[in-house]
């Protein structure tokens, strides 16, 4: 694991912020965009997403992890978080499906000290300042906090637990966030379920968010809205022909 940045602070003190992120490269992640939009647009989309979540680990009042997809990308994701006041590390994934990488992730940055982790992906742009301080505040009484999404996937999700294994939960379906508190409830861990959130998976989470963002002025969700209009007028304008 590559260290960066401010190497002062006691990590035990703060909550860790994990970003579970793949590199934005044509026809790598985000396929069912791909099939919408084309690879080349997808892969913009990837990137404003993935500069979306960096903008709240540089906000982040603790150490930040990034993990990026493989070892072969840990390079890139060093340059990510250049300037930060807490220490930013790079702990690539490991292979096997996404249950068995969050918990070989869980069982490392254990290992090294941090006590709390709170695990985003790189495609809920909706994820404000407001939603970190409720997931905080909800971690003081709680060992697992979850933030479902709207399609029944886990917009976020956090806990000063250990993950139970999470290998065989049905990953990138409806029914993931039932099943993700379920196996934590089973593991006897109090489980506290926050309101729902949206990640961006197909091109309707897109137009979504949009809507949602219309108004967010940070620079990374004008720049990701900005993009989505233009998107969406591209599409309009090629549908009137």
């Amino acid at each position: 694991m590559f260290l960066l940045g401010n190497k002062g602070h006691n990590m035990a003190e703060f909550p860790t912020l994990v970003l579970v992120c793949k590199r934005p490269m044509l026809g790598f992640g985000k396929q069912r965009l791909a099939a919408s939009l084309g690879v080349e647009m997808a892969q913009q989309v990837a990137a404003a997403l993935l500069n979306c979540a960096l903008e709240d680990a540089r906000s982040w009042d603790g150490p930040v992890v990034i993990a990026p997809s493989s070892e072969a990308d840990v390079a890139w994701a060093t340059t990510l978080l250049p300037q930060t006041q807490f220490p930013v590390r790079v702990q690539p994934q490991v292979v096997g499906n996404l249950g068995q990488r969050l918990n070989a992730l869980d069982v490392e940055l254990r290992h090294k000290g941090m006590e709390t982790l709170v695990f985003i992906g790189s495609d809920a742009p909706g994820l404000a300042k407001a939603d970190y301080a409720v997931v905080r505040d909800a971690l003081q009484c709680h060992d697992t906090v979850l933030m479902p999404a709207l399609d029944g996937g886990i917009v976020l999700m956090a806990s000063g637990c250990p993950w139970p294994s999470l290998t065989v939960l049905p990953w990138s379906s409806g029914q993931l966030g039932a099943a993700l508190a379920g196996c934590c409830r089973g593991a006897g861990q109090s489980v506290a379920t926050l309101y729902e959130g949206f990640d961006v998976d197909e091109l309707a989470d897109l137009t979504r968010s949009a809507i949602i963002m219309a108004d967010d002025l940070r620079p990374a969700r004008r720049a990701l809205y900005q993009l989505t209009v233009h998107i969406m007028a591209m599409r309009e304008g090629n549908e009137a022909f």
